[in-house]
């Protein structure tokens, strides 16, 4: 056991996420090593400053994900095996918001380029249907209409990459980036200086420019970003 391994002291609210979420950052980083045992219980709880319960079910988290294994008489090791047998979004949803939106990122700006390459005139009237209904979902200060046709525009945009692959991929990653920005209820009443980006993006998309489509991606997500940096700074 590596005995130089240390945690913080996490807060109270959502103690066994907080748990889960330092371990798979150790196990992540290759500080914690494949095969190693992790500490025992009562110096997990000692570190975390949490009780019994919470520790063990994080440790459970992990042993369904697949990242944990328990052996009888001798402890709790990392599996030897490195794939990761958690489905996604379960993952997603255990994962930081920011890290979600990194790799975000990297997915939407490669479906921006195929969406311009590879769109039709049904892909193209569904992005403005959706753009359309968030615009009037934001002029009336309804929330869950504006986030609903928010993740809709980007999955259409998705659809139009014509990938089947990426298109399960960012409905799971659109699920958990749902239920995210309920939480967070980023939305402005009455503007949205993002709009601009996003028009901006049907319209490179439109006209078949996948540069123009991976420049405004990469707009309207920076911004995002930001904001939500500022968001949580706050907490």
């Amino acid at each position: 056991m590596n005995s130089k391994i240390s945690f913080q002291t996490i807060n109270r609210s959502k103690l066994v996420d907080d748990v889960v979420i330092q371990l798979q950052k150790k196990i992540s980083s290759g500080e914690m090593q494949h095969g190693e045992k992790i500490p025992t219980e009562p110096e997990l709880m000692e570190q975390f400053g949490v009780g019994r319960s919470t520790i063990r079910e994080a440790v459970r988290v992990l042993v369904h994900a697949g990242l944990l294994e328990k052996k009888q008489g001798f402890g709790t090791f990392l599996t030897s095996n490195s794939v990761i047998q958690e489905p996604l979004d379960h993952r997603l949803r255990r994962a930081e918001i920011l890290e979600v939106y990194e790799a975000r990122k990297m997915l939407e700006l490669e479906i921006a380029k195929l969406a311009a390459e590879r769109r039709d005139q049904d892909d193209l009237d569904q992005m403005h249907n959706h753009l359309a209904t968030r615009s009037l979902a934001l002029e009336k200060g309804d929330t869950q209409g504006y986030l609903n046709a928010d993740i809709a525009f980007h999955l259409s945009i998705a659809v139009a990459s014509k990938n089947a692959v990426i298109i399960d991929l960012y409905r799971t990653f659109s699920s958990v980036l749902l239920d995210a920005s309920q939480k967070l209820t980023i939305v402005h009443s009455d503007h949205d200086p993002n709009t601009l980006f996003h028009e901006s993006l049907y319209e490179a998309i439109k006209a078949g420019d996948g540069s123009a489509a991976a420049h405004w991606t990469m707009q309207n997500l920076d911004s995002t970003v930001a904001e939500l940096k500022q968001f949580l700074n706050k907490e």
